[in-house]
């Protein structure tokens, strides 16, 4: 069975960004809020952050719950693990996410300044230095047979579609938000017209989702 290497639920503004600038650890996404752009999804009967009853259903919960599904391995860009930059002072720093980690596989993370693994709960994060390729032939050997999400940032990510190693992406566009700058996915989703098909759908929610799969 073929492992797949999918983006998923990656949400961009009107103008392609994924995430604003001047990232610090108050604001992991710079200057864009997370609760405008994320709350599609947020809104949905699946977000594994709800605390009360009720939520949207259709596409947009639809897309919400997949997210797990059939994820043996994620890889991801320094930028999305933590807001430090150059060598690691300390290794103090382990996630954003606390003593629990929304993972629950084997994580890799692409970085210049490699650093020991550490496993917290079900989630081990291994810090690698190599080209795109590399990194994906490591993480699918880990996924045990499973996909492989390439969970971002956008920086990331248009690093792998460079190297053509992109199967499906899934990114939903919030037309209402426009950041002028930041780190990009794409000035337009056309860009990927000529290796992938596309479909467009938009939501009630008024966000619009992008489904590419490769020609």
């Amino acid at each position: 069975m073929t492992q797949l290497l999918k983006v998923q639920n990656f949400t961009v503004s009107a103008d392609g960004y994924g995430a604003g600038e001047n990232q610090s650890f108050e604001h992991p996404f710079g200057d864009a809020d997370p609760s405008e752009m994320f709350v599609w999804a947020g809104a949905t009967a699946s977000w594994p952050n709800r605390t009360d009853a009720g939520g949207s259903r259709g596409l947009d919960d639809y897309m919400t719950r997949d997210f797990h599904h059939n994820i043996g391995a994620e890889i991801m860009g320094r930028n999305k693990f933590s807001p430090h930059r150059g060598p690691w002072e300390d290794h103090s720093w382990r996630g954003w996410w606390g003593d629990e980690p929304p993972f629950h596989t084997p994580v890799f993370v692409m970085t210049h300044h490699p650093r020991p693994d550490f496993t917290l709960g079900d989630t081990s994060f291994h810090f690698v230095d190599d080209e795109p390729a590399a990194v994906l032939g490591r993480a699918r050997g880990a996924a045990q047979g499973k996909d492989v999400r390439l969970g971002g940032g956008a920086t990331t990510i248009r690093e792998f579609l460079d190297a053509d190693l992109v199967d499906t992406l899934h990114v939903a566009v919030h037309p209402g938000l426009t950041f002028g700058h930041g780190t990009r996915l794409w000035e337009s989703p056309d860009e990927l017209r000529d290796r992938f098909h596309l479909d467009v759908v938009p939501s009630p929610s008024g966000v619009v989702h992008h489904l590419f799969w490769r020609k």
